[in-house]
């Protein structure tokens, strides 16, 4: 069987500040290069043949931290902005709880956790989704199929549509997955390159 590995970057420092980052091309917190330090030792053992990424450098430099750990530093990386986080439109660059205050605690959990609701001037999950699969169709089967092993290190929401594709949810359920920052998720798939099992490291 080979492997794929979806890795959420580690604690950004809007994460910490309670901000919504869509876009915005945030670093890593102290604590989000722990995290990636952190998720580069569990992938010790692991010998990958390709990684994919966002253009952001927070999933670019936790890849990078991970890569540098585990000695593979000299993998096939590939960069494109539809591994990109969702786009938070308006919102980005907003504390949370001082939009929750502005617009209304319902409001906000709508644009924030809806799957077709977009935030003013913003994408959707659906959207997200809509940019994300075709480029996992086209980019990052292909390499699946061939029975390579693959690291991607994207956003919590493009990795949440990836994973809603993966695992088959329902608009109703993805609303709840929540995919944590830092701790890599280990997809196998047996020889027709469909996933057999999947289980955080």
């Amino acid at each position: 069987m080979n492997s794929l590995v979806l890795l959420r970057h580690g604690e950004s420092q809007w994460n910490l500040e309670n901000r919504f980052t869509g876009w915005v091309d945030v670093p890593l917190s102290p604590k989000g290069i722990e995290e990636a330090r952190s998720a580069g030792e569990k992938l010790k053992g692991f010998k990958f043949d390709r990684a994919f990424t966002s253009v952001l450098k927070r999933a670019n430099a936790t890849l990078d931290i991970v890569l540098d750990i585990i000695g593979q530093k000299s993998i096939p990386v590939e960069y494109n902005q539809a591994l990109n986080e969702r786009h938070y439109g308006d919102l980005q660059g907003l504390n949370k709880a001082e939009t929750a205050q502005k617009y209304g605690d319902a409001q906000v959990k709508i644009w924030r956790r809806s799957f077709d609701v977009q935030p003013p001037n913003g994408e959707s999950l659906k959207d997200t989704l809509a940019r994300v699969l075709p480029y996992w169709e086209k980019q990052i089967l292909p390499s699946v199929m061939k029975e390579e092993n693959i690291l991607v290190a994207a956003h919590g929401n493009s990795l949440r549509s990836l994973v809603m594709h993966l695992d088959g949810l329902t608009r109703e359920q993805v609303l709840e997955l929540n995919i944590p920052t830092g701790v890599p998720l280990l997809y196998e798939f047996n020889g027709a390159a469909m996933p057999v099992s999947h289980r955080y490291l």
